[in-house]
């Protein structure tokens, strides 16, 4: 995991994004309605993060450092349009969700925050789904609500975590997020 700061590795991430969506819309899955969410990943002030393997970029994220998200009580770092390479899905948001709570933690940090897109009630597919599956690997579900795109999302919380020997499975040269003075700014 390691941020993404030069305009290749954004470029990289913007398309990344653009192939999820699309596998995504292929599926009849639902996609964020702002089109340009890609653009966001190009944007040279957005705290970008990515994991990789073996030269290849398997997700990408944006990082906030306690965003006022109007919802969940006290600090967290929030992970902000989360997107996959299409089909590797699974291992991947366990890793991501091991690096978060691990990460949140050497941040002192208490939580690890984040929205899915819930168009549907949470418990029809195919969102039921994906949320059960987060809530196997740890994440709470607090409800739903408007998210910070201003669309239906469901709301996601991860308690931090240090956890040693991680560095194994899952190396970190993520640099520390900004603090965010308005964490709507970034939607």
């Amino acid at each position: 995991m390691r941020s993404l700061r030069t305009d290749a590795e954004r470029a990289e991430a913007a398309a990344l994004v653009q192939d999820r969506q699309r596998w995504l819309t292929l599926r009849g899955l639902p996609v964020p309605a702002r089109a340009d969410i890609p653009a966001l990943f190009r944007e040279p002030h957005a705290e970008l993060a990515g994991l990789f393997e073996d030269g290849l970029l398997l997700a990408c994220m944006i990082l906030q450092c306690d965003p006022d998200l109007g919802w969940g009580a006290g600090p967290c770092l929030f992970l902000g349009h989360i997107h996959t390479l299409p089909d590797c899905s699974d291992d991947t948001i366990r890793l991501i969700t091991l690096w978060a709570s691990d990460f949140a933690a050497r941040l002192d940090l208490p939580h690890v925050r984040a929205e899915a897109l819930a168009r549907h009630p949470l418990d029809a597919d195919p969102i039921a789904r994906f949320l059960n599956h987060l809530t196997d690997m740890g994440w709470d579900l607090r409800g739903s609500g408007t998210g910070q795109t201003g669309e239906r999302v469901a709301r996601l919380e991860l308690a931090a975590a240090h956890r040693p020997g991680l560095d194994s499975l899952v190396g970190c040269s993520v640099c520390e997020p900004q603090a965010a003075a308005d964490g709507r700014s970034v939607a």
